[in-house]
């Protein structure tokens, strides 16, 4: 892929796995429009990766868990006269808890970020790549798109939905210039943890080997990618083999033992 002089968006971009792959993609060359609602964040990597590589990097303060946001990056975009040619839709977030003691505003925000925002921002952006006729969506799934998971209930069937999508779209527009990756990792050492209460024991990937392996999959035309042997395994082969009872039931007690 030619990622030089063009531009990428990348939503939850101010750490994490968003923040990797605004530092690989600006080492390829590319353009970048950093999207999250920490303004100081974004900022403060605008101005390291302009530092570093002499690209042009816009920032884009929003909160795409509320209703018209992802309208609104589109045509602050457009406002701005930018050109987007691969749409990172990495912002998402995962309540904890047994489903009656998540405050329901809680998981409708999760539901508006991890699903709406992607569909929204797709919507916006999709038009002008197939105008072009090239144009690249990256939607970040994880390995609970492949199986349900006690606890975090809705944060699974938000991720089995961006796969869904993903696939879809990928069969959609492969003939006409579009590249769809679902990208699905397992644990990765982000904060994303941190934000639930949780802290994961062992096995995580670092977010650049995530973000390495997305971009690999992407060039060689995978419409998805499972990070890891391992994760591999247990997500796209395990639940295939088990009835889902009981795969629901190996994955709430995995979980118990590997989370403190």
């Amino acid at each position: 892929m030619d990622y030089t002089g063009k531009t990428a968006l990348i939503t939850g971009a101010s750490s994490g796995i968003g923040e990797c792959f605004a530092h690989e993609l600006a080492i390829r060359g590319m353009n970048l429009v950093l999207v999250a609602r920490s303004e100081d964040k974004l900022q403060s990597l605008a101005k390291q990766l302009y530092q570093q590589h002499r690209i042009q990097v816009t920032v884009i303060t929003a909160d795409l868990s509320r209703e018209g946001e992802g309208l609104r990056v589109y045509k602050e975009t457009q406002a701005r006269q930018l050109n987007i040619d691969i749409l990172i839709n990495n912002a998402g977030f995962s309540t904890n808890g047994m489903f009656e003691a998540i405050p329901p505003e809680q998981d409708h925000q999760q539901v508006m970020l991890n699903v709406v925002s992607i569909v929204d921002l797709t919507h916006a952006f999709i038009p002008t790549m197939l105008a072009k006729g090239e144009g690249v969506i990256i939607n970040i799934g994880s390995t609970t798109s492949f199986y349900s998971l006690p606890r975090q209930a809705v944060y699974a069937a938000t991720k089995a939905f961006v796969l869904s999508f993903s696939e879809a779209l990928w069969m959609e527009y492969k003939k006409r210039g579009i590249k769809v990756l679902a990208l699905c990792p397992g644990a990765t050492d982000t904060n994303f943890f941190d934000a639930m209460g949780r802290d994961v024991v062992a096995g995580k990937h670092s977010p650049q080997q995530v973000v390495r392996i997305g971009l690999r999959a992407l060039e060689q035309g995978r419409h998805y990618v499972i990070p890891g042997f391992r994760n591999s395994f247990e997500s796209n082969i395990l639940p295939r083999l088990l009835p889902r009872a009981v795969m629901a039931t190996l994955v709430e007690s995995v979980s118990r033992r590997a989370f403190k």
